[in-house]
């Protein structure tokens, strides 16, 4: 255990203590008093008519693609919805487009926004005589990267998708052997490694703001100093709710009682930062950053502390939600017990308030299946057993916390008031805590030194299989996550659909983000997730 404990510390839950404690500081970058609204509301007002203005339906689609990709589509819904729903009512939607950059953002906007458009429309690409992409294809650089994007939407048995993906993926490469451009190749790599749709916006916009160009010939000055000003007050925002969550959890003296609990705000905070993007989601951010905060604080309970007996106690008392059931508990376990029952009956609290409905049961159901997973694991870690790799992932989706956390922030957007219920969102939730069970077990195969202690799905799937290598159970695990973002597509169609689309985005985000969160490097840190906390918190668009 002491060995466990010390590799815990001293690597896998530490981004850099520097960049925690400069970041978890307030750091006013922009000062409101400043801020020009004339100035924004002309700006704004510019790239409204220039939606309404039909130039070219080409133009209006990179248009509304320039400003998702900017993080400013939020001033323009309206019409981006306008846009897109004339572009899918359209019987010949996909005849007036017959590039394959065309053809390929029109589709990935469509998806994006809930539209389920039909992968058929990619076969005019085929050749005729044997079914192949020509070779005319494989030279058209934009197009490659416009049907590699594209690709990434697919959801099962769209093997034209698959198709497309493999073509993209080979010819781009090929084109990165032959390719005398610095900035074409630098955005085919970029493309490559961090597709648009599994990617978040927020960490690629500052790259996009600074090497956009214009639309032809329009927009460069108008949409990048708008960008700007957004990132700006954006950027405001984030430090004044960090410094609420590092307040309240300095408040909760949680981190002075129990030393080897990770103490890490700013990391729990990034979570909702990334997840929850309209800057008018203040409260939901905030909120949302206490419940993730005590997924970590309990797993280190689990994981560091209790024993067996111990950790049977504590479930216990979650299952019975009673502030005097943390009497019956040792005395280090009862102050993370009041702060827990204490916290998650505020929040319930806060939604009935702003809501009408008080979704604390639920709430507290969410715990209490999040701490039966984890004892389930704790079990088995006592005992030795390793279990089938079913059992799991059907246990790790659960202790992975993405249920808990996913519930919270459904009542957090006043999603549980009508006759919409979290049976809706089951799937979608399943299929972001798929993604991140793996990926963190990718993570933990290969940093730390853990040596699956914690277990993992490779540690099951090497039992299982015992002639396979490290490499090729690691191979296995990525192509379920590939499957499972296949899922996770269809359900976003599905609640898309469903007029769940604030819950979907957010739950998209949500997969998005695991990457920067468990993707280590040779130096067991996480340099991706580090550079978009400076970027996000205190970084500069023009750097």
């Amino acid at each position: 255990m002491a060995n466990q404990v010390s590799c815990r510390n001293s690597n896998k839950w530490a981004i850099q203590d520097h960049l925690l404690r400069e970041t978890s500081q307030p750091q006013m970058s922009y000062n409101n008093d400043g801020f020009n609204s004339t100035k924004f509301g002309l700006l704004v007002k510019d790239v409204k008519y220039a939606l309404r203005t039909e130039i070219s339906n080409t133009n209006n689609l990179v248009l509304v693609d320039t400003l998702q990709r900017m993080g400013i589509e939020h001033h323009f819904q309206e019409e981006i919805q306008s846009i897109l729903q004339k572009e899918y009512e359209q019987s010949a939607c996909f005849l007036k487009y017959q590039t394959p950059f065309d053809v390929s953002l029109c589709f990935r906007l469509l998806r994006q926004q809930g539209y389920h458009v039909s992968a058929d429309v990619f076969k005019k690409f085929k050749n005729n005589d044997d079914g192949t992409f020509g070779l005319k294809l494989s030279q058209d650089v934009n197009g490659l990267i416009g049907l590699y994007e594209a690709s990434q939407l697919g959801v099962e048995g769209e093997y034209i998708l698959k198709e497309i993906a493999n073509f993209s993926v080979d010819h781009l490469n090929a084109c990165l052997a032959n390719n005398d451009s610095c900035d074409e190749a630098r955005i085919i790599k970029e493309t490559l490694k961090y597709p648009y749709h599994k990617s978040l916006a927020s960490c690629k916009a500052k790259s996009f703001i600074n090497n956009f160009k214009g639309i032809n010939g329009w927009g460069k000055s108008t949409l990048q100093e708008l960008a700007n000003i957004e990132y700006s007050i954006t950027q405001e925002i984030h430090q004044h709710e960090l410094a609420q969550v590092s307040g309240w959890w300095r408040s909760l003296g949680l981190a002075e009682d129990l030393k080897l609990l990770r103490d890490q705000p700013l990391k729990w905070y990034t979570w909702p930062m990334a997840v929850l993007t309209d800057p008018k989601m203040s409260q939901q951010r905030i909120e949302l950053a206490k419940c993730i905060s005590f997924v970590y604080v309990i797993d280190d309970i689990f994981d560091v502390y209790g024993t067996v007996e111990e950790l049977t106690l504590f479930t216990q008392a979650v299952n019975r939600w009673e502030l005097v059931a943390m009497l019956d508990l040792p005395e280090y376990m009862r102050s993370t017990y009041k702060a827990l029952y204490d916290t998650i009956n505020d929040i319930g609290y806060n939604i009935h308030k702003i809501y009408g409905q008080n979704p604390t049961q639920n709430l507290q159901n969410a715990w209490v299946s999040l701490c039966n997973a984890f004892l389930k694991e704790a079990k088995w870690f006592a005992s030795g057993v390793v279990p089938t790799t079913d059992e799991y992932l059907k246990n790790g989706i659960v202790s992975s916390g993405v249920h808990a956390v996913l519930v919270h922030m459904f009542y957090l957007l006043g999603l549980g008031v009508s006759s919409i219920h979290l049976e809706d969102v089951s799937a979608i939730s399943s299929s972001v805590a798929t993604i991140l069970r793996l990926w963190d077990d990718l993570g933990s195969a290969k940093d730390e030194n853990q040596e699956g202690k914690d277990g993992s799905y490779i540690e099951c799937y090497m039992k299982e299989n015992k002639d396979t290598s490290i490499e090729l159970a690691r191979g296995n695990v990525i192509k379920l996550i590939e499957d499972e973002w296949k899922k996770l597509n269809k359900e976003h169609l599905h609640l898309m659909s469903q007029f769940l689309g604030s819950f979907s985005k957010a739950s998209l985000n949500c997969a998005r983000i695991v990457p920067l969160m468990y993707n280590y490097d040779d130096n067991q840190s996480l340099p991706v997730l580090q550079e978009y906390i400076k970027s996000m918190l205190y970084g500069d668009l023009s750097v």
